[in-house]
């Protein structure tokens, strides 16, 4: 069986995306689009793909860390200079390559393995993608020969009015017999400074080789994305694809139209998500959730049961049936053990809080760690940045927070401990204590009679 290996090409700066970012780190559906490309080789059972990196090539091969190998082209002479330094890096044994584009993100697995399948069961040059198109435009456009093979590719700006009105387009998507590509390749000629790939085809023909094509009825899934108005479609298609995804796998989504989730979010089943929910990066969610309406949750953990509404969570871990919000923000390294209540207008960051837990009202709780069923009273703030460094707080089991207290890190509050209301703590509490740090109170009876008649009033 031939040996067949993946190769992305990714060197491009990306022009027309009017960006200082390399278009191959453009985000689509949360990740970037060079890393769909991956994915799709990885799934068709194309092990590490090549990666060829040239523009910003250290911030490409930084986000593909682990998933690729790398071939750096030092000059960017266009796509038949980036297969040419792929072909001086494989191994012998490689036969044929399957070149994919960092820019066309949606191609399916299952699109690739049909296409490889294909090209190995033939004797051929190459077994290109190609698609049909009602407005082709800017596309290279597919020229038959009389036996119905593939002729020439012939690129938008180069073609005359007979050739533009030809409907077929090269995706750039293709394999080719890696003998074949050796021969000619670095003897391409040159558009300006750069070297087409798609010129190996007349190159070939010319030798009598045999070009063939897999046609592809769906063309939304084999385009490449070279403007912001192409990304912006490309997210709604991949939008659209991943909420039938998680409908498929029992998943209740309210309002389709408001609801944003990215391509590696995994829902459990019978998880509702409410209006105006935004779900980003690798959040997992366990089932028989309730998230929304309002909700963003990035990056995060959540288990069964839980509930979310009209609250940011990022970076944390939330256990099973605890519920947050409405209107609070959990912030990186955040940990809530089952059945935590976190209510209003409560902030959290890198702080662990414990079973059965509460903080109902205005608080801030940061770099602490909180024992299980504590009751943290509203308006209570953990001072824990003291100009310079933040300071750890601990609040050991059964503990009771009263209302309004400023708790000043470092700080260790025993177990059943409690805290007066209104108290500003500097100084460690011993478990079953109360701490009281206030001024006393003081009445003076006749006090605002006494004003009103005064001098001072006259």
């Amino acid at each position: 069986m031939a040996n067949t290996a993946a190769v992305i090409l990714a060197a491009g700066r990306g022009t027309r995306m009017r960006s200082g970012r390399a278009k191959a780190l453009h985000e689509l559906g949360g990740i970037p689009l060079v890393l769909h490309a991956v994915h799709a080789a990885q799934r068709a059972g194309l092990g590490t793909p090549w990666v060829v990196a040239g523009y910003q090539a250290d911030r490409v091969e930084e986000a593909l860390e682990g998933l690729a190998q790398f071939v750096r082209q030092p000059q960017m002479q266009g796509t038949g200079d980036a297969v040419f330094q792929v072909l001086a890096a494989l191994p012998d044994d490689v036969d044929n390559i399957l070149v994919l584009y960092a820019d066309c993100p949606l191609v399916p697995d299952n699109l690739l393995v049909e296409l490889v399948r294909r090209h190995e069961s033939r004797n051929v040059a190459a077994t290109l993608v190609t698609t049909v198109m009602d407005d082709p435009s800017g596309y290279g456009r597919v020229v038959r020969g009389a036996d119905g093979g593939i002729d020439a590719i012939v690129e938008d700006k180069a073609a005359d009015a007979r050739t533009r009105e030809i409907q077929e387009i090269n995706t750039g998507i293709g394999v080719w017999r890696v003998g074949g590509l050796r021969e000619i390749l670095a003897d391409l000629p040159y558009h300006g400074e750069e070297q087409y790939l798609t010129e190996a085809v007349g190159v070939l023909r010319d030798r009598q080789e045999e070009i063939a094509a897999l046609v592809w009825d769906a063309s939304e899934t084999v385009m490449g994305i070279n403007t912001r108005r192409d990304l912006a479609r490309a997210e709604a298609i991949l939008r659209e694809r991943t909420l039938n995804r998680l409908y498929d796998q029992g998943v209740t989504i309210v309002d389709p139209a408001s609801t944003y989730i990215d391509a590696e979010v995994e829902v459990g089943q019978d998880t509702v998500i409410y209006p105006m929910t935004f779900l980003r990066g690798n959040t997992k969610i366990g089932r028989e959730c309730h998230i929304g309406p309002m909700a963003t949750i990035s990056n995060s953990r959540l288990a069964d049961g839980v509930v979310v509404e009209q609250s940011v969570v990022e970076h944390s871990v939330i256990s099973s049936t605890a519920r947050v919000g409405p209107f609070s923000h959990l912030r990186a390294g955040t940990f809530l053990d089952r059945d935590v209540k976190i209510g209003n207008f409560v902030e959290l960051k890198n702080t662990r809080v414990g079973i059965g837990s509460k903080a109902g009202h205005h608080s801030y709780l940061g770099d602490a760690t909180i024992g299980g069923r504590v009751n943290i009273g509203a308006g209570t703030v953990i001072v824990n940045f003291d100009g310079t460094a933040k300071h750890p707080t601990f609040i050991g089991d059964e503990a009771f927070i009263g209302c309004n207290a400023n708790l000043v890190a470092p700080l260790e509050i025993g177990p059943s401990a409690y805290v007066a209301a209104g108290s500003t703590l500097t100084q460690n509490v011993p478990g079953d204590a109360l701490a009281i740090a206030r001024g006393r109170q003081e009445n003076k009876p006749g006090w605002t009679k006494a004003r009103k008649t005064g001098p001072r009033h006259a």
